[in-house]
């Protein structure tokens, strides 16, 4: 097939929740946009059963572009959340620190949703409104004056005035721009699968630390949870090749018969767990965004709700100049965004690796300092109310779909 050139406004690449929802953004913004989404894989709805945090914050961007509605139904308001702590061989969970209650009246702090929901609610909402390109390799990247330019493997040549990385962790295009990472890996894997329990959650989230890391189990509709379970990999190895039998009894240990008898819904599937920040946010021509700009440890929920705040910020930079009749790729706005993005973010990550090693420690010493600091904060409220309005990703000052206003 020859060079064809199709020319766009925005070109995002990456068919996650994170692209979708950029698009969604766009569209429902500025009327007439031109945007391509563009993916190696076929889009489509994902046929695993795993579910995903949003924060509250991130609920309100859905609610204002409309899709909240179809995600609810199949979602489940986490209400409470409780923190133990214990050592090797240790039979009690004492209970060191709760959250109770909403960021705001009738609000709860966040929300498990299956990613099958969500990502079924923004194709269905982006159905007809922009251009879908997949399967496609993307072949090289480049710029040129004002537009950059997309060589897929078929020929095709995209060009647009500004790209938007939302391709994962392993973003081929961060690489094509030259973009590097810095970052270490944990030596551990996580552990990921939906469960049936015998006993009702009521909207508990419980985060049990255990030496080598959190097991998260996170409430979902009717007596079902979702597992987040950070172990070794020599562990985590042995743990995904049980028999389903002997998986479910390690698991319903491992939660101190919390929810009663355990069933697994789904096969355990076991992850790499890594630090990973793009040394820059941002190329000619080029925004990274979810997973492409930051990676950090699922200790408490915050890596799609991060990369959905990258949604908001540049979602409302590339509207605004758009309306003014300005370009949405020029360096200034770009370096805007990437200051909005990059404090948040490595705060967000020093964060979660602080709390990673502090609780992945089984020395008696450190234990009895972290439990100690739980229980002062368990007696500080206004301290908690600050923690629970981070991880919500409340900011009263922040981008305006965060807010829950429209762009």
């Amino acid at each position: 097939m020859g060079d064809k050139q199709l020319s766009h406004d925005v070109l995002i690449v990456g068919g996650g929740p994170v692209g979708l929802t950029l698009a969604l953004a766009l569209v429902r913004s500025v009327s007439g946009l031109r945007i391509a989404l563009v993916d190696r894989r076929a889009f489509a709805v994902p046929r695993d059963l795993r579910a995903s945090t949003l924060a509250a914050g991130v609920r309100r961007i859905f609610e204002q572009l409309g899709v909240w509605e179809a995600i609810a139904p199949f979602a489940e308001p986490v209400r409470k959340m409780k923190i133990t702590d214990s050592g090797t061989g240790d039979l009690a969970r004492p209970l060191f620190l709760t959250f109770d209650g909403d960021v705001a009246p009738g609000e709860p702090f966040a929300h498990l949703a299956p990613n099958t929901a969500v990502v079924t609610a923004l194709l269905d909402a982006l159905a007809g409104k922009l251009e879908l390109i997949a399967p496609a390799q993307i072949s090289g990247f480049s710029t040129e004056g004002e537009r950059a330019q997309l060589r897929l493997a078929d020929g095709r040549l995209l060009i647009a005035p500004l790209v938007v990385a939302a391709d994962g962790a392993r973003s081929g295009l961060r690489q094509m721009a030259g973009i590097g990472t810095i970052g270490q890996d944990y030596r551990q894997s996580g552990i990921v699968t939906t469960i049936a329990h015998e006993l009702a959650h009521e909207g508990t989230a419980y985060e049990h630390f255990r030496p080598a890391g959190p097991f998260a189990s996170l409430p979902l509709p009717g007596r079902r949870s979702s597992l987040v379970w950070t172990e070794t990999a020599t562990e985590a190895a042995r743990i995904v090749a049980l028999p389903k039998a002997e998986a479910e009894a390690e698991i319903e240990a491992a939660m101190g018969s919390t929810l009663g008898a355990v069933t697994l819904e789904e096969d355990l599937q076991a992850y790499p767990l890594r630090l990973q920040l793009a040394t820059h946010f941002v190329g000619p021509r080029l925004a990274l965004v979810g997973d492409a700009a930051h990676v950090v440890h699922p200790i408490a929920g915050q890596g799609l709700n991060l990369g959905l705040k990258d949604v908001a910020a540049l979602a409302e930079l590339i509207v605004d100049a758009m309306r003014l009749g300005l370009d949405p790729g020029r360096v200034d706005l770009l370096a805007r965004y990437e200051r909005m993005r990059r404090f948040d973010t490595a705060g967000m990550a020093i964060v979660m690796d602080g709390l990673n090693r502090l609780f992945s420690n089984d020395l008696p010493p450190v234990r009895a300092a972290r439990d100690f600091g739980l229980g002062i904060v368990d007696r500080l409220p206004p301290l908690k109310d600050a923690f629970i309005s981070r991880a919500a990703a409340i900011d009263n000052r922040g981008p305006r779909l965060l807010r829950g206003l429209p762009i």
